[in-house]
């Protein structure tokens, strides 16, 4: 089907204006899938909030110019599928990770994170990136440890003294 002027503007300004608001990009080839698994796969991204998009890659390239996807306009080649995030960097790994497992036909092109591009085999690093809620809960940990053992250090005394007087009564009864 061939698409007019308008339509094809429309769609890269909306390909445009995801890009913009995303932290990740995965591209990935989808040939073999069947309709069935592709609804499988657009429920699961909807319910991570990851964006599915299938769009020609001179499309693509035109609206990821001037955005930080750019460098991935070598990886847009034969049919595409962009997966965006615009939650976690590591989302849209995840789910085609995930997705993968089970359906061998879906293949991982290129994953983009602020402005880098890796290459298909640097999905499981990706897709291991701790979320947003992990990575303030290991930087809390990280900021308490010192005060903590602070505080341990500072109680040590006063334990030792009072275990101290407790062995001399014990020994004395």
């Amino acid at each position: 089907m061939m698409l007019k002027l308008k339509e094809k503007k429309e769609i890269v300004a909306e390909v445009a204006e995801v890009a913009a608001n995303a932290v990740s990009v995965v591209a990935a080839d989808y040939r073999g899938l069947t309709s069935s698994e592709m609804t499988e796969l657009r429920a699961n991204a909807r319910n991570a909030n990851i964006k599915l998009r299938i769009v020609r890659n001179t499309l693509a390239r035109i609206a990821f110019s001037g955005t930080d996807y750019e460098s991935m306009n070598d990886s847009l080649v034969g049919p595409i599928m962009l997966a965006f995030s615009s939650d976690e960097p590591g989302s849209t790994a995840r789910l085609m990770r995930d997705f993968a497992k089970d359906h061998n036909k879906l293949e991982v092109r290129a994953i983009s994170l602020g402005g880098q591009v890796f290459d298909a085999s640097q999905l499981d690093a990706v897709a291991k990136l701790p979320t947003k809620d992990e990575a303030i809960a290991r930087l809390m940990s990280v900021m308490q440890a010192p005060i903590t053992k602070l505080v341990r250090t500072m109680a040590e005394p006063h334990a030792k003294l009072v275990r101290t007087f407790a062995a001399v009564r014990d020994s004395k009864q």
